[in-house]
């Protein structure tokens, strides 16, 4: 669904590219562990230590390269559509290469992957299911597809993906809203099934850090969804 008809603050949107160039000198004191990483060292049907080679689609400034390398992945590659993120990514010195693609189209071979990875970044695109059919082309069998995204409660309450400039003026990035039906219709279609599911919670911890949270405490602000490729479809 288009985000407009949520769309109660009216915030200037930007382009996903032009939105995050904007955004990556500050994304990373912006966006909290409780957002992300704290769902990610939950997931319990991953053996991180086990992942020869993993994709990180939308990687970013590299924050989950970082983490899935500590977590024992051997092998990382990431792409982004953004050069300044990436710019960022590369200061990490966690990734094997590193390239300029879209997350619908990456340009990696068939069954290479045994983990793709993506994280808050579903909601821009306008469409899930070329995603999970790319993730599923590009993953081994019984390969994992991690999806850690924004919660579609909070888009539906009106609160957009955004950050703010300097200056203090917001901005917002092209987002659309998508249910948990729609993941589960498009992974279906290409082939996977769902291992294990969790929502992050605004809780105690997080109002710590952003206390000014606090009329939004016990929302669901994000999810986290991990597939696994069961096998090819006969037909």
């Amino acid at each position: 669904m288009d985000y407009s008809s949520f769309d109660t603050r009216r915030y200037p949107v930007l382009s996903v590219k032009d939105g995050y160039r904007e955004w990556s000198d500050t994304y990373e004191q912006t966006v909290q562990s409780e957002m992300d990483l704290r769902l990610l060292s939950k997931i319990t049907k991953i053996h991180w230590k086990e992942i020869n080679r993993a994709m990180d689609l939308a990687c970013g400034t590299g924050r989950i390269g970082v983490w899935l390398s500590q977590q024992g992945v051997k092998e990382i590659d990431g792409i982004d559509i953004t050069p300044e993120m990436l710019s960022r990514a590369k200061e990490k010195n966690v990734y094997s290469s590193l390239r300029i693609a879209d997350v619908l189209n990456t340009g990696a071979s068939t069954e290479t992957y045994d983990l793709c990875i993506q994280v808050l970044a579903d909601e821009h695109l306008a469409d899930i299911a070329p995603l999970y059919s790319e993730v599923s082309r590009i993953i081994k069998q019984k390969g994992y597809f991690v999806m850690v995204g924004y919660h579609p409660f909070f888009l539906m309450n009106g609160i957009i993906t955004h950050f703010h400039k300097e200056n203090g003026d917001p901005l917002a990035i092209e987002s659309y809203v998508h249910l948990f039906s729609d993941h589960v219709k498009a992974a279906s279609k290409s082939n996977f099934v769902l291992l294990e599911m969790d929502e992050g919670i605004i809780d105690d911890e997080w109002l710590e850090k952003k206390p000014k949270w606090e009329k939004y405490k016990n929302w669901p602000v994000s999810y986290s969804l991990v597939w696994q490729k069961v096998g090819n479809d006969p037909t």
